[in-house]
């Protein structure tokens, strides 16, 4: 019969890779399109479709980072301009769906000034060397399409090339007797996906062309010529047809006893056994991409919601982070650690990764809309809304990465006003102190043989998953600022749109990340160790001692305050 599928299951097997003796390249799959079939797995599949994006999502995160960026800000703009944020949300993709990713790595000079996403399925490996290596990869827009006449273009591997031409470099895990191709880690659950497919194609072409007649009318005088029967059915069904198709079944008789006859195929409980071959794909699928709570990507188990299974998110959310998105990620910055030392560049790279919402901390979160709620004043996003490249940048004027080991730290408290200057007061930064040779800042002082500074650090060292760019600039570069930076800082726009009616500048000093911040200034005192000693110092002094020994500071009240807990939470509208 036609119109008869049957789905055998056992017929998806693993991957075939043959090695033809007329070609140079190594074929992937059933007429070497392997690629393709998972392709169409990802967009027919719901589940695996939604388990895909999903993981990709969270392996790309939020983007790339290096921990030592403001130790090699130059280093650091490399990265940047080496490396596209889009360029590693394509690579995550591929990853995940075809279990491979490539970059196309573009030189110039002999260094590496561009490193692009290179569409994986395009792209076969030449038969390897003697010493099993792969030198090379061959191109085709479309496999599929391949003619004998057809020369696809050949690109030298990663490491292979002149160091002119582009070279590419394969990202993908290792997996034992797989030389040339990884499978995907999910490749248990192909069958699975291939079942959800046929039965989502199933159920709609049975409620799009089903077997739906209801009535059968027998003519029992004998079988008249085709073209008499059409005529009998048209006058039949325009008087008895209702108007949303033909209820009306037209059988034509040599007699009664050989009358139409109708034979059903019922399929007892088929709703429940439907919902249960559709469970069961969801479930394996789940397996096969080691999905630790459903609730990860956003689909519910069950009647359960987000609210009572914040213990279950936190525990999978961690699982899942360890055992798959972390080694997706380390294969990435890996390859990318590869590229970025041809240019003799080293960071320490990382992805800035996602986290669910039950662990995400909105305290310190604030919306576009909010703000211009509290401002008053329509906030400019062509005008305002930098790019984390510019407002780093203009960061980087700002602050220290200073080498500590020649100083001790002997005092750290919160930023007062009212304090600032009897501190310095205190000892001897305010007096005619011999200043420094190299000195960096006024509050750098040599007193009584004590080599002493005043340094500030943004605090606390931490930021949520929505805190604002410039707080988690200022937290991630972990730098040490003199006053005048900070006080600097306050006519630049780095953090635009936060002063005064939405300008672009405001005091850094006083309102640090802009209302309703949780940040404020920490005040260090550093002493050069082989500097005497601090040992008959006070450690703190009062503003009442202060202004007895003749000190009377008039300071502002906001340094030592988090803009959240000043009044109109900081938001300078007024």
């Amino acid at each position: 019969m036609d119109n008869l599928h049957i789905v055998n299951l056992a017929s998806y097997n693993r991957p075939k890779i043959t090695e033809d003796k007329k070609r140079q390249w190594v074929n992937y799959g059933e007429d070497n399109d392997y690629y393709s079939y998972l392709i169409d797995l990802y967009i027919n599949s719901t589940t695996n479709n939604a388990i895909i994006n999903g993981v990709s999502q969270m392996i790309y995160g939020k983007g790339v980072d290096a921990l030592n960026s403001s130790s090699k800000p130059d280093e650091y703009a490399a990265l940047r301009s080496v490396f596209s944020n889009e360029c590693l949300r394509k690579i995550s993709l591929d990853l995940k769906l075809l279990g491979e990713a490539s970059f196309q790595v573009i030189y110039k000079d002999g260094e590496v000034v561009k490193s692009e996403h290179f569409p994986r399925q395009t792209l076969r490996a030449e038969k390897c060397n003697e010493d099993g290596d792969i030198e090379a990869y061959y191109y085709f827009h479309d496999w599929s399409k391949l003619k004998p006449s057809d020369k696809p273009l050949r690109i030298a591997s990663f490491g292979f090339g002149n160091g002119k031409e582009s070279e590419i470099k394969i990202i993908k895990r290792y997996v034992s007797g797989y030389d040339y191709y990884a499978p995907v880690d999910y490749q248990g659950g192909l069958a699975y996906a291939e079942l959800e497919n046929e039965i989502s194609d199933y159920l709609i072409n049975d409620v799009q062309n089903g077997f739906s007649g209801t009535k059968v009318v027998n003519f029992n005088n004998g079988v008249p010529d085709r073209e008499k029967q059409l005529q009998i059915k048209s006058d039949v069904m325009h008087k008895l047809s209702g108007a949303r198709g033909e209820k009306v079944i037209i059988a034509f008789n040599n007699n009664a006893e050989s009358k139409t006859t109708i034979d059903d195929v019922p399929l007892n409980d088929a709703p429940a056994h439907y919902e249960y071959l559709s469970n069961e794909c969801t479930g394996k699928l789940m397996v096969s991409h080691r999905i630790t709570s459903p609730l990860l990507l956003g689909i519910r188990d069950g009647n359960s919601g987000l609210g009572n299974n914040a213990d279950e998110i936190k525990t999978a959310s961690l699982l899942f982070n360890n055992v798959t998105i972390k080694p997706y990620q380390d294969l990435i910055t890996d390859a990318m650690d590869d590229i970025l030392a041809v240019n003799g560049i080293s960071l320490k790279l990382y992805f800035k990764t996602s986290q669910p919402l039950e662990f995400i901390e909105t305290d310190n979160a604030i919306t576009d809309e909010a703000r211009e709620q509290e401002t008053g004043v329509k906030m400019s996003k062509e005008e305002f809304d930098f790019d984390d490249d510019e407002m780093f940048n203009l960061l980087q004027e700002f602050g220290e990465d200073e080498n500590l080991e020649e100083w001790e730290l002997v005092d750290e408290r919160e930023v007062d006003y009212d304090q600032e200057e009897a501190l310095d007061k205190m000892i001897g930064l305010a007096s005619t102190g011999t200043a420094l040779p190299n000195t960096k800042s006024k509050q750098d002082k040599k007193v009584d043989g004590v080599q002493f500074k005043v340094r500030y650090t943004y605090s606390p060292q931490q930021t949520s998953a929505n805190s604002r760019k410039f707080c988690k600039l200022m937290t991630g570069q972990n730098k040490l600022y003199r006053k005048e930076d900070i006080i600097n800082m306050g006519k630049k726009p780095v953090n635009a749109g936060w002063g005064k009616g939405g300008t672009s500048t405001y005091s850094i000093w006083k309102y640090k990340g802009g209302g309703n911040c949780h940040h404020k200034w920490l005040r260090q005192t550093w002493r050069g160790k082989t500097e005497g000693n601090l040992a008959n110092q006070e450690p703190n002094i009062s503003t009442n001692k202060a202004r007895k020994e003749g000190f009377n500071p008039v300071n502002e009240k906001e340094v030592s305050m988090k803009p959240k807990d000043m009044p109109n939470q900081g938001f300078v509208n007024k």
